[in-house]
């Protein structure tokens, strides 16, 4: 019984994706509430493997399904709710409005971000290439942040050329040969984890300090962290 209690939170994060969805093709596209489904789905993804290795057990087939469900979570939706971001920038200008369909240029990388995943030997501590949940977390913030905008950054959330360059980059950073830790500690040794312990400090201060409007900033740290240090630390 227990080797299906990992797959069955695994499919609570592919149900939380769907109920995104629904928000975001709603009809009054209510993102707020598809990105707090986004950031359920995100503890979903992070709870499936935590609870497959403390019970010691993995297969195939929940490899194959934990992608599945990731593509749905954090390939689809983030597509789509920058499709539905980059209509309501369009609108304000002259710029044709098939632009918008860009937006799914991440669900595109996003799924070969994560058919290499399963075919690249070497992260299996670590990661190369931004993990799909955080690009998604990065997209998910932008309707929070338009939501609780204490900073006035509406405007220029909703430009369409900064909304498209967003997508672009999250794209290239899915497939880049580019080396970042994984939040996985073996132990709680500073030597050995002291990059995963700065990571949630700054970041508990982001949050403290910016709100939401911290997220992208967060993701920002965690590359230049890495950067920094070899993901392997």
């Amino acid at each position: 019984m227990k080797k299906h209690l990992p797959n069955a939170i695994t499919c609570l994060n592919l149900f939380s994706g769907c109920l995104a969805l629904t928000q975001i093709f709603s009809s009054d596209g209510n993102l707020v509430y598809a990105s707090y489904f986004v950031v359920l789905a995100a503890v979903f993804d992070f709870f499936d493997g935590l609870l497959a290795r403390a019970l010691h057990v993995s297969s195939p087939i929940g490899k194959d399904l934990d992608s599945l469900a990731d593509v749905v979570s954090f390939g689809v939706v983030p597509g789509a709710m920058l499709y539905k971001l980059l209509q309501g920038g369009l609108d304000q200008t002259d710029v044709p409005a098939y632009l918008a369909y860009a937006g799914f240029i991440v669900t595109i990388f996003s799924a070969l971000r994560l058919a290499k995943f399963n075919n690249d030997t070497r992260q299996s501590d670590s990661f190369i290439g931004l993990p799909t949940p955080a690009c998604t977390l990065v997209v998910a913030s932008l309707p929070l942040i338009l939501h609780h905008d204490s900073f006035g950054l509406t405007s220029t959330i909703l430009n369409p050329w900064l909304l498209l360059a967003l997508a672009v980059v999250l794209s290239g950073l899915l497939v880049a040969e580019l080396p970042l830790f994984a939040l996985k500690f073996k132990n709680l040794r500073w030597q050995d984890n002291s990059v995963r312990f700065i990571f949630l400090l700054l970041s508990l201060c982001l949050l403290i300090g910016l709100g939401v409007a911290a997220i992208p900033l967060i993701i920002l740290l965690y590359v230049l962290l890495s950067l920094v240090r070899p993901a392997k630390a």
